[in-house]
């Protein structure tokens, strides 16, 4: 498995970096024809337009060294690898996206306050609808790259490029506007520019916090692994899927399955190996642990024992599973787990009304009910 990962890994840090490269080449390009023609023309929406192009290019640089310091192989002290420095490089491409935008709104300002003609030239506006066509290309291009090797913050770029193209179409209608009918936009439209920008940076900081503080997965992922583990036909049921992200692509998870209670521990064993081998081979995670629910399958009374407190159960708004029920009838142990949606108002209480219910329901059991979190769906 972990030469595998490897390889994936190491196919995945070529993609990103090459694809960053190329983005930062003609960022770079577009940064000294637009600042050439923003200097020339005195015109603050140009120059707003070639920063938001230098931050892309400073935005590569770092994502190129995120990816290579997530790429580092794992060791004693950080075992289960660096991936999640993509995290931490993605705050920082934030932050220096945000700087721009409050930079390019105050100067947009000040020539708001201060008005300056522009001076536009045929030469020029043809370079500014030059860049929407490069900005535009460069998106496509790296969003499909991002798609490929499943990179968030190369699909991230690729947006931000698409979104540059707009931006300078804007740019280059203000130029329009003022080269035919001597209307000067310019400072109006590049405070709108700054704006989008900070909106941006905003929005980048949002996700890579959210991303580090752990993001619940989505469906379509813990949906093919709930699929995966139910297609062995020893499993009754998948509950308690979680699964930890350790950076992009990087998933390490745990899962409990019910079985039939008569299951040695030998066929468990070889049913838990198949199962993590089926879940690695067709999703790339790590299946470390699987635990176990019996099933009662000999005892009709444990049968209809757990048709009645499900029935009692699931009658409580706000329950959204019942699961891994258990009943030693010779013992007189009942044992199950439940999940409260997060929209109940006090969990905790709705939790102690039901073990209060079914305790005064079945006073000669013991009961054990555990309150499990919703973390996927």
């Amino acid at each position: 498995m972990e030469n595998s990962t490897d390889n994936l890994q190491l196919i995945r840090e070529k993609t990103v970096i090459r694809t960053s490269v190329a983005g930062i080449i003609t960022n770079l390009f577009l940064v000294a024809f637009k600042a050439f023609i923003g200097l020339a023309s005195h015109s603050v929406a140009v120059i707003s337009d070639a920063v938001n192009n230098l931050t892309d290019a400073l935005s590569s640089v770092i994502t190129i060294v995120g990816t290579k310091l997530a790429g580092k192989a794992p060791d004693k002290k950080h075992p289960l690898g660096y991936g999640r420095i993509e995290y931490l490089s993605a705050m920082i491409v934030s932050a220096i996206v945000l700087y721009a935008g409050i930079t390019a709104l105050v100067d947009a300002v000040k020539k708001i306050i201060h008005p300056e003609a522009p001076e536009y030239s045929t030469v020029s506006l043809i370079i500014i609808a030059a860049a929407v066509v490069v900005k535009l290309l460069l998106g496509t291009f790296t969003i499909r790259k991002g798609t490929q090797v499943n990179s968030g913050s190369l699909i991230a770029s690729g947006k931000d490029a698409r979104n540059d193209a707009v931006l300078s179409a804007s740019v280059l209608a203000s130029a329009l506007i003022y080269f035919f009918f001597h209307i000067s936009l310019e400072a109006w439209v590049g405070a709108v520019i700054g704006v989008l920008i900070i909106k941006a940076g905003l929005e980048m900081i949002s996700e890579a916090v959210n991303e580090m503080l752990g993001m619940r997965v989505s469906s379509e992922l813990s949906g093919r692994i709930r699929g995966i583990l139910a297609a062995h036909e020893e499993v009754r049921g998948v509950y308690d899927l979680l699964l930890n992200n350790y950076g992009p692509d990087r998933y390490i998870a745990s899962v409990h399955v019910e079985v039939d209670e008569q299951m040695t521990a030998r066929q468990f064993d070889a049913l838990t190996r198949a199962m993590q081998l089926a879940v690695y081979k067709e999703t790339g995670v790590i299946l470390a642990t699987v635990g176990l629910y019996s099933v009662n399958t000999g005892s009709d009374e444990a049968a209809q024992l757990r048709e009645e407190v499900c029935r009692k159960i699931l009658s409580h708004e706000g329950v959204l599973q019942f699961h891994g029920f258990y009943a030693d009838t010779e013992h007189m142990v009942m044992t199950f787990d439940i999940i409260l949606d997060f929209a109940v108002a006090d969990r905790n209480a709705l939790y102690r009304e039901i073990c209060e219910e079914i305790t005064a329901a079945y006073p000669e059991y013991k009961v054990h009910i555990t309150l499990d979190v919703d973390v996927a769906d």
